[in-house]
């Protein structure tokens, strides 16, 4: 994620070292070259997966320069939690969100601390993420769902692997388009990913690739992909267009996301979002609300398949719990308390949204040991903080869904699991695709057994989100029975059949 934009920073502040006073005490990868920085070595279609090498080499703090910008990242467990404090710290929008703002504006997710439409646009959103608006979603879900089965048991006849990156991304899509916007992109029923699908990857690469050159030279050396970007944003703007004009011209949605953002107010002021920051929005739903949600079902759905142990015993939750009931109901979701500890230890491991920056508000000093002013800024490098071995164990590369006991999550120190970011900015949907992901994979582990493909080693695709790169995966059709009926779960003291839908609720 290392880059050289860093805007929305003050005027004049032209790189993370005027910030950090004392930055000579912050280690740095070796091999510096005086203007291009630490550039020997650089995978460019990896920068996450090789700021972690570099994370694992240097220490829980560190620096990279690129093109004349420094830049800090940070995953220790201790400097983390105290950038957290909203008090001392806001979001900050640089690196690659900030390469995203001619796609998404000053959409939730890519709006600066001071933009208004963040607040409106929250304050009108939020409702409709509620339990109840949850349990509204929740038949659209199962839809989408059997037309992910009806494929992969098409799929299965003809003896063909699944495309399982592919296949989540039409789920997903599929799903946060008709519960947020009431259309059908038909993802099912094609060949190749779909137009949108293909326009988003394109803008996320680009706005990636803008990160690894220096920022005057970038129309020179990315003039093509820059034009290609360009014919990228203006298909999702034409997508959204129609989409927005279509509801426009047949009336309601049933109050869904897109109903709230052309017809409601806000509660205090009356204002409403305008046609251009409406567009955004959607935008940022359809993108947001999709990519990160399929790389999670992806790489949960790896881990399921190379143990089968892990899968066996989250198979047997389901068929407890579920029994044969048809179509779970929406409350049945929340009591599979082993498969969301499968999801969540996929998430630890390889957050989909693999970072976020902090910026300080005031001068400040971070954990005690590093002054910061104002408006100096880090990243949080989110796979190596969920790796740091005072919080993990020694053993932090292994997969263990029981770190996500309720016992175990009670022991650990707060802000050391950070998949869906922090404070008040963060992710607005967190429970839609935790909820969405984890019905998925109990209806997936209710019906097939997962057969992974021996050869298949680990690959790591990084478009800004992270996404197992190539994973294709062989299906069986169970036939073993499930029980009569399902049965009743306890609360085991987590908290999770009853968390607020819009805690910490933002982007």
């Amino acid at each position: 994620m290392a880059g050289t934009r860093e805007a929305g920073l003050p005027k004049g502040f032209r790189g993370a070292e005027q910030g950090w006073p004392e930055l000579h005490r912050i280690p740095h990868p070796p091999r510096r070259l005086p203007l291009a920085g630490d550039v020997l070595g650089v995978d460019r279609r990896r920068p996450v997966q090789d700021s972690m090498r570099f994370g694992r080499e240097l220490g829980p703090v560190f620096r990279r320069r690129a093109f004349g910008n420094e830049f800090v990242f940070l995953w220790g467990s201790r400097l983390v939690a105290d950038l957290a404090d909203e008090s001392r710290f806001a979001k900050h929008v640089g690196l690659g969100i900030a390469n995203l703002r001619p796609v998404a504006g000053d959409g939730l997710f890519t709006a600066y601390n001071h933009e208004p439409n963040w607040q409106l646009a929250h304050d009108v959103l939020a409702p409709g993420f509620t339990r109840e608006a949850m349990e509204g979603y929740h038949g659209m879900m199962l839809a989408v769902a059997e037309r992910l089965t009806g494929h992969w048991d098409r799929e299965l006849a003809a003896g063909r692997a699944v495309d399982v990156p592919g296949d989540m991304t039409k789920l997903t899509l599929e799903t946060i388009s008709r519960t947020g916007f009431g259309h059908d992109f038909g993802s099912f029923e094609r060949d190749r990913p779909h137009p949108f699908v293909s326009a988003m990857v394109g803008t996320l690469s680009y706005a990636q690739r803008l990160n690894s050159v220096p920022g005057p030279l970038a129309p020179l050396l990315l003039r093509g992909a820059s034009r290609r970007n360009a014919a990228d944003i203006a298909h999702l703007d034409r997508t959204v267009d129609e989409l927005v004009a279509a509801r426009r011209r047949t009336g309601g949605g049933d109050g869904d996301l897109l109903d709230r953002m052309l017809a409601t107010a806000h509660p205090e002021t009356g204002e409403r979002l305008s046609p251009e920051n409406v567009r955004k929005q959607v935008i940022t739903f359809l993108v947001a609300g999709h990519e990160t949600t399929s790389g999670a079902l992806s790489f949960a759905l790896y881990y399921l398949a190379r143990h089968p142990e892990v899968a066996a015993r989250a198979r047997a939750e389901v068929d407890r719990v579920w029994g044969d009931t048809p179509e779970p109901g929406y409350d049945q979701v929340a009591k599979l308390r082993y498969v969301r500890r499968v999801l969540d230890e996929s998430l630890r491991l390889w957050p989909t949204a693999p970072g976020y920056a902090r910026e300080a508000r005031q001068d400040t000093v971070l954990a005690g040991e590093h002054p910061m002013r104002r408006g100096a800024w880090a990243l949080v490098l989110l796979p190596m903080l969920h790796r740091d071995p005072e919080v993990w164990g020694e053993d932090p590369e292994r997969f263990d869904p029981d770190r996500f006991d309720a016992a175990a999550v009670r022991a650990r120190p707060p802000h050391t699991f950070k998949p869906f970011g922090t404070g008040a900015r963060a992710c607005i949907g967190r429970q839609f695709a935790l909820h969405e992901a984890t019905l998925v994979l109990g209806l997936l582990l209710r019906r097939y057994e997962l057969r992974p493909d021996p050869d298949y080693r680990l690959r790591v695709t990084e478009r800004l989100t992270l996404m197992p790169e190539g994973l294709r995966m062989h299906l069986e059709r169970r036939t073993a029975p499930v029980p009569a009926a399902p049965v009743t779960v306890p609360d085991d003291g987590s908290g999770s059949a009853g968390r607020c839908p819009v805690h910490g609720a933002g982007q």
